[in-house]
C-alpha cells in the first residue's frame, strides 16, 4: 500500500526522517545516552531517555536549529532526573510493600558498597534543585563549560560559580 492509499484508508503515514535530523541523531546520540546513563545508572533506561528526548525534539523543533545540541543535552539531564525521581518514588512504595520480607544480599560486599554509594548519589541528586542536579549531571557527563552554558541558558562566565554552588548543595545532601 502506498502513502496515498494508506491516507485514504485512514491510516497514519509516517513522514520520512529528514537527513538533517538523522545527522543530528548520529552526532549527538552517544552524548545524550552518556548524560542519561550518568544519572540513571542503567543502560536500558538511558537509551529510553535518549529515545524520548530525540522524539520530543523531532516533533517540536527543526533538526538544523543551532540550539539543537544544547537542547538535547539539557533535555537528557531533565528527563533522566525525572526517571530517577520516579524510580525513587516507586522504590519507596516497593520497600513499604515488602517490609517484613527478609532477603539476603547475593552480591559480594564490595559490590554492595558500590551500589549503595551510587544509590546515595542518585538520591542526593533527586533531592537538590533541578537546575543544580542538571548542572552536575551535564558537567560530570563530560560537557564543557561552553556546552553547559548553552544547554542551561546561562553565561559561560557563571558556570563555574553555579557548579561550585551545585557541588556544595550536593555535599550537604550527602552529609545529611
Amino acid at each position: 500500500m502506498n502513502a496515498a492509499e494508506a491516507m485514504r484508508a485512514g491510516q497514519t503515514v509516517p513522514r520520512p526522517i529528514p537527513p538533517a535530523f538523522e545527522e543530528l541523531f548520529r552526532k549527538e546520540y552517544g552524548r545524550v545516552v552518556a548524560i542519561a546513563l550518568r544519572i540513571v545508572g542503567d543502560g536500558d533506561d538511558a537509551e529510553d531517555v535518549a529515545q524520548d528526548v530525540f522524539v520530543s525534539f523531532y516533533r517540536k523543533h527543526p533538526a538544523d536549529a543551532p540550539y539543537a545540541p544544547s537542547w538535547l543535552h539539557a533535555a537528557a539531564a531533565h528527563t533522566a532526573l525525572n526517571v530517577l525521581r520516579s524510580r525513587s518514588r516507586r522504590g519507596r512504595r516497593e520497600t513499604a510493600e515488602s517490609a517484613g520480607l527478609d532477603r539476603e544480599p547475593i552480591d559480594p560486599a564490595r559490590a554492595a558498597e558500590v551500589a549503595e554509594t551510587r544509590a546515595e548519589v542518585r538520591a542526593a541528586l533527586g533531592r537538590i534543585d533541578e537546575r543544580s542536579a542538571s548542572l552536575l549531571a551535564l558537567r560530570y557527563g563530560g560537557l564543557s563549560y561552553d556546552e553547559i552554558a548553552a544547554a542551561l541558558g546561562v553565561k559561560r562566565s557563571g558556570v563555574g560559580t553555579l557548579l561550585r554552588r551545585a557541588e556544595e548543595a550536593f555535599r550537604k545532601e550527602v552529609r545529611s
